[in-house]
Parts: structure tokens; C-alpha cells; sequence
């Protein structure tokens, strides 16, 4: 096997990884975003149903809870395409990278934080059980199994002990 062919990571410039990288984030992004939109969405329109002033006065605090934190996920995850429209053309793209992967990162915080919000809201009022705690606390767990658990667990065990340039650990390749 030849040298090249045990190479690990990409032959591409600063510039060439940030272009990829920003493609890859804003279809991320997308993802994220329609589910947050949607949801944000929908909560802003339970005020206006006739159930709404039935709700104790916990449930409609837990509401709006729901409802700003949706509007900052909302906000969050519209960011990184805000960033990127204001500084395109400004030779700042691998800066920029970063910044709106931030920007992500905090927005799916958020989006958890709505959707536990949201569910523990639906819930209460769907069922007025002891048990809606315990449930809520259920999912929340499972998402963050799946959103934040196992990614860092493939990190960990999938990246080997050299780094990129920015510090951030290389995945091996597939062999093939």
C-alpha cells in the first residue's frame, strides 16, 4: 500500500475545509431548523385556543417558558445563515465556521430545552398523572443519548490521538 493510500484526513486548504465545512453545517442546520419552526409555529397559536385560559396558572407559565425558548432556538438556528450573509465576501469563512457551529450547538440546546418543555406541558395537561415527570424525564434522556451521548462516544472512540489544525480530532477512514 502506498503512502497515500494510509493517509488519513482530507488534501484540501483552510479555505477549501471551511467551504466544507459550511456546507455540511447548513444542512445541519436545516434539518434543525424546520423542526424548531414548525414547533415554534404551533406553540404560538395555542394562546389563541379557547383551552388556553382553562390552563392552571403553573401550565400557562410552563407555556410561556416554552414559547421563549422555542423563539431563541428559533433564533439560534437562524443565526449561522445571518452570520454567513453578513460576512460573505469577507475572507473570515473558517472563523465563521466556527462561530455558526457554535451558534448550532446552542440552538439544539435550546430546541431540547423547548421540546422538554413543550412535552411536559402536553403532558400535564393531557393526563394530570404523577408519572409525567418520570416520562418527560424518559425522553429527555433518549435525546440526549442520541443528540449529544453517542456522537461524543464516537468521537471519543473513533478519533485517533492526532488532531487538525483546530484542535479538533480526526475521524479514520473507512477501510476500503
Amino acid at each position: 500500500m502506498t503512502a497515500e493510500g494510509r493517509r488519513r484526513g482530507r488534501n484540501e486548504t483552510e479555505e477549501e475545509r471551511a467551504d466544507r465545512m459550511w456546507g455540511e453545517l447548513i444542512q445541519e442546520v436545516r434539518v434543525a431548523q424546520t423542526g424548531v419552526q414548525i414547533l415554534f409555529g404551533f406553540l404560538l397559536t395555542v394562546v389563541f385556543q379557547p383551552k388556553y385560559g382553562q390552563l392552571t396558572p403553573t401550565d400557562q407559565a410552563i407555556y410561556i417558558v416554552t414559547v421563549v425558548l422555542g423563539a431563541c432556538a428559533t433564533g439560534a438556528l437562524i443565526g449561522p445563515v445571518s452570520l454567513h450573509r453578513l460576512v460573505s465576501g469577507r475572507r473570515v469563512k473558517p472563523q465563521a465556521v466556527r462561530l455558526a457551529s457554535r451558534m448550532t450547538l446552542v440552538g439544539l440546546a435550546l430546541l431540547l430545552a423547548t421540546m422538554t418543555s413543550s412535552l411536559l406541558l402536553i403532558l400535564r395537561v393531557a393526563t394530570h398523572d404523577g408519572y409525567v415527570p418520570y416520562l418527560v424525564a424518559a425522553v429527555v434522556a433518549w435525546y440526549l443519548l442520541g443528540w449529544y451521548g453517542l456522537p461524543l462516544w464516537a468521537r471519543r472512540r473513533y478519533s485517533s490521538r492526532s488532531a487538525d489544525q483546530d484542535g479538533h480530532p480526526r475521524l479514520p477512514r473507512s477501510p476500503g
